[in-house]
């Protein structure tokens, strides 16, 4: 696991989401952009998955045009084709066949050298799903700093 360096999260989803399922996916780049992809230029925030013709591709992820790509630099959010084995493919499509599933990536990251992009299933939260999660995060750093105090 040494061999893993993060290049970008998308810390929002855990906060709009519930996560069902993970999954590792493989991601087809142009040579330009693997090279922003190793330079930490990329932003996952509003970026999805969608099915398309059996295959699933990563929609509206941005990732920043190469400084010295010139005339070969690429589109920064065009679609690009996820690679995954084809029982995982169809496991995804049938869930999200399902009411209130969809697909969005988590995080982006270099593997052997390799873009790799952490996909998950999820289903949306409520309103209150989100309150009840921020009041549970504000009462257990209470209690952490209370335990904090009388053990100094």
């Amino acid at each position: 696991m040494a061999d893993i360096k993060v290049v970008a999260t998308n810390r929002k989803a855990y906060h709009d989401y519930f996560i069902v399922e993970t999954y590792e996916a493989g991601i087809v780049l142009t040579g330009t952009e693997i090279k922003s992809v190793r330079a930490s230029r990329v932003s996952l925030r509003e970026g999805y998955v969608l099915p398309k013709d059996g295959e699933l591709w990563l929609m509206n992820v941005h990732i920043a045009p190469y400084e010295h790509g010139g005339i070969w630099d690429h589109d920064p959010k065009r679609p690009r084709k996820l690679l995954l084995h084809r029982r995982e493919i169809d496991k995804l499509l049938g869930k999200v066949r399902e009411r209130g599933y969809t697909i969005i990536p988590l995080r982006m990251y270099l593997k052997r050298n390799r873009a790799k992009v952490e996909i998950a299933l999820v289903k949306g939260k409520r309103k209150y799903d989100k309150r009840e999660a921020i009041a549970r995060r504000d009462e257990e750093r209470r209690m952490r700093h209370e335990w904090k105090e009388r053990h100094r």
